[in-house]
């Protein structure tokens, strides 16, 4: 404690420098906070762009039907899997496939036909919030169609347009159905945007003749429990159905993710590295302004170890203040992101990356993790910062001290 106490004394007695040292610390720790809740925001974000609004965490397949996308292979027991994600609490939403041509006027287009149950994609998806225009599939089956943005462009279509939709039914029979758009989707990916047209399940089956079955099952627990979890959890359920988690579903954007993740990684380091130096800088210039002190104290008997202890004592008594500080300001500032994220709406709707939409808007995220390694990281670089300038007072032969300018 005598320690403490003299380094606090010893701080107070020369303010400027102090502050001066207080402020750089205060700054850096600040900065570093908000630097970590704005890259893992991102992260986070990219991440539910995937998840949350068409794959979900977790999807069920018949085991042939991501390499052949035949019609016909349809999930084997698709009751027993979501009983059994029921029953887990997770969300779970069938969907059954279909392709088309779609026609509007002198305009058509091919078409990836979803038939779905608008109210479980709700639980497992943002599709049905994702509204450019109109409204997700109101009033219940009707033939009614909710169009991808560029889809509904290419056709010249609004809310209200009537579309005729042929398609080949299951049966080997031509099926044609009159549609009305009720909805335009915002971007929810680049082929998406370009084929997508969804209608209810029962509307899918009158239009492709599909009395039964579904192609896809979507888990999600938006966050709940990771995807691996959610996969061994429905795994004893799904029997010889393929079960794969959205990393291996979609590699290349995995892959796309990992790699960003390690770059905030490096850039992160050099930032704290940076912030170290600079602080290194910092107090190395105050040791030097007190060479003389230093040799008066070694003049009269003060050991080397005690010279280092007490310079070692003031960078751990900055280290707390400037950490007390700049957490206050680094959290701040974080949750003023978080709930104010930065807006690049002026420059773009949505970033298309890898076949994902990336929201606009860039949020903080705040965590425990970010707030502790900043904290942490500028302790123990103050620390060592410290040391070097301590052993190097230590050392001072104390006439050349005395008499240093």
């Amino acid at each position: 404690m005598n320690t403490f106490r003299i380094a606090w004394r010893n701080l107070l007695r020369n303010m400027r420098r102090t502050v001066i040292t207080l402020v750089a610390m205060t700054l850096s720790t600040a900065v570093l906070i908000v630097t970590y809740a704005l890259m893992h925001g991102m992260i986070i974000d990219m991440e539910h762009s995937v998840t949350d609004i068409t794959v979900g965490q977790v999807q069920v397949h018949q085991k042939n039907y991501r390499t052949e996308r035949s019609f016909y292979d349809t999930i084997e027991d698709h009751r027993a899997i979501l009983s059994r994600a029921h029953a887990e609490g997770i969300g779970a939403s069938p969907r059954a496939f279909g392709f088309g041509l779609i026609s509007s006027g002198t305009k058509s287009a091919g078409v990836q036909f979803w038939g779905i149950h608008p109210e479980q994609e709700h639980i497992v998806s943002n599709i049905p919030r994702d509204l450019l225009r109109g409204e997700f599939l109101p009033d219940g089956p009707g033939m009614n169609v909710v169009l991808g943005k560029k889809l509904a462009r290419t056709l010249n279509a609004g809310t209200g347009t009537e579309l005729i939709a042929v398609v080949q039914a299951s049966d080997g029979s031509l099926g044609n159905e009159i549609l009305h758009v009720t909805g335009i989707l915002k971007g929810v990916g680049e082929t998406l945007d370009r084929s997508l047209a969804l209608m209810y399940i029962s509307d899918f089956r009158d239009l492709f003749v599909m009395p039964e079955g579904y192609h896809e099952i979507v888990l999600n627990t938006r966050g709940a429990m990771t995807p691996e979890e959610v996969a061994a959890t429905i795994k004893p359920a799904a029997g010889t159905n393929e079960v794969k988690t959205w990393r291996e579903l979609m590699p290349s954007v995995s892959d796309m993710l990992n790699t960003f993740d390690a770059t905030t990684v490096i850039f992160l380091s050099i930032f704290f590295l940076a912030a170290g130096l600079g602080v290194l800088n910092t107090m190395l210039m105050a040791t030097f302004e007190r060479i003389p002190e230093f040799g008066l104290l070694k003049a009269i008997g003060t050991s080397p170890w005690r010279i280092i202890t007490d310079v070692a004592a003031e960078a751990l008594v900055l280290g707390l203040i400037s950490s007390l500080m700049g957490g206050v300001i680094g959290i701040l500032l974080s949750l003023y992101f978080q709930y104010n994220p930065i807006d690049f709406t002026a420059f773009a709707e949505d970033f298309n990356t890898a076949g994902i939409v990336i929201n606009a808007q860039w949020r903080a995220i705040l965590t425990v993790q970010g707030i502790a390694k900043p904290v942490i990281v500028m302790w123990f670089v103050s620390l060592l910062a410290a040391l070097y300038p301590a052993f190097k007072a230590a050392r001072l032969d104390p006439v050349r001290a005395l008499t240093h300018v």
